[in-house]
C-alpha cells in the first residue's frame, strides 16, 4: 500500500511579495528550498497562519539569499505582504517505509533566513 506522508517544511516564513499579475506558483529563496529538500515545479501546500487560507501550487526557484516568499497569479489574493506562511511538501510512499521516514523541517529565522 502507498500513503502520501509530510515530506518537507518551511515552518513560518513571512510573506516578502504578492504579484498578482503573474502566471502563478510561489517563489521561494533557493537556499530555503535546498534547506527544506524541496526542488522547482514540486507541488506544495502553503498555509497562510494570518488567515487561515490553504493554496495547492508549485515552486519557482527565487535568487539564492533573498529571503524571497512571492505568492503569484490568483493565490497573490489569498495573502499579504507580512503574512506568515507555513509551506508543505507530501511525498508518496509505501507504508513500511513511511514507517521510519524523518520529514525536513526548517525554521528560518528573521527575514526568512536560515540560522
Amino acid at each position: 500500500m502507498q500513503i502520501e506522508v509530510l515530506k518537507s517544511k518551511i515552518h513560518r516564513v513571512t510573506v516578502s511579495e504578492a504579484e498578482l499579475h503573474y502566471i502563478g506558483s510561489i517563489t521561494i529563496d533557493e537556499d530555503l528550498l535546498d534547506a527544506a529538500n524541496m526542488i522547482e515545479g514540486e507541488k506544495v501546500q502553503i498555509v497562510n497562519i494570518n488567515n487561515g487560507e490553504r493554496i495547492e501550487t508549485y515552486i519557482i526557484k527565487g535568487k539564492r539569499g533573498s529571503g524571497q516568499i512571492c505568492l503569484n497569479g490568483p493565490a497573490a489574493r489569498r495573502v499579504a505582504v507580512g503574512d506568515i506562511v507555513i509551506i508543505i511538501s507530501y511525498g508518496i510512499m509505501d507504508f513500511e517505509e513511511a514507517k521510519s521516514f524523518k520529514p525536513i523541517i526548517i525554521f528560518p529565522g528573521e527575514n526568512n533566513k536560515i540560522q
